[in-house]
């Protein structure tokens, strides 16, 4: 008989104590429990046991292997990890150090910029100060030949004037010279007319 039939015998046998005697079950039930325990642990040991030990190992040398590759994995990983970090921690400083640069850069280029700005500003303001001064003398000038010029003009009209009105009573004195001259030599006549008159008479 095979080891499980007579497992299964026996079994039956217990059982059939059990159904006909209730009271021994139950004051038998925690032994027989150990028992059956036991021999479903031997049971096991004997179908299963060398395939039970060779899966074991098996998983085992997984679980040692896995491990062993988890380990190498994660090693390999922070390696990894730590050159990126690197990589990334250098790309960042040198990325800061050139804007650090550029803003640098920007900074004194803006500096020079508005520095250009302020002098053209304060040129462009001289210049047009110069120019208002200019403008203003300019005027100035202007306005003191426009008076030269007037009252130079003036005194030309004014002599002008004078001697027109000296040349207008010179005439006028001649004129009236003529006329004295004309009326006296009309009396003349007239005298000269008398006495031939009275002579051609007598």
């Amino acid at each position: 008989m095979n080891p499980p039939e007579e497992y299964m015998n026996n079994n039956s046998l217990e059982i059939e104590k059990w159904e006909s005697n209730p009271e021994i079950n139950k004051q038998h039930l925690s032994s027989n429990n150990i028992s059956e325990n036991s021999n479903l642990d031997k049971v096991r040991e004997i179908l299963f046991g060398n395939q039970t030990r060779d899966t074991e190992k098996r998983f085992t040398r997984l679980e040692e292997r896995l491990i062993k590759e988890l380990g190498n994995v994660r090693d390999e990983t922070r390696k990894r990890l730590d050159a990126l970090e690197n990589y990334i921690k250098q790309e960042v400083d040198s990325l800061t150090e050139r804007l650090k640069n550029e803003q640098s850069e920007r900074d004194v280029q803006v500096k020079a910029v508005a520095e250009e700005s302020k002098n053209i500003i304060i040129s462009l303001e001289n210049k047009i100060t110069q120019f208002d001064q200019q403008t203003t003398n300019s005027q100035r000038e202007l306005r003191e030949q426009i008076l030269n010029q007037s009252k130079s003009l003036q005194d030309d009209i004014q002599q002008k004037s004078q001697e027109i009105l000296a040349l207008l009573e010179r005439e006028a004195q001649e004129l009236r010279r003529d006329k004295t001259d004309r009326s006296n030599l009309a009396a003349m006549f007239t005298e000269l007319a008398i006495r031939l008159n009275t002579e051609n008479k007598s």
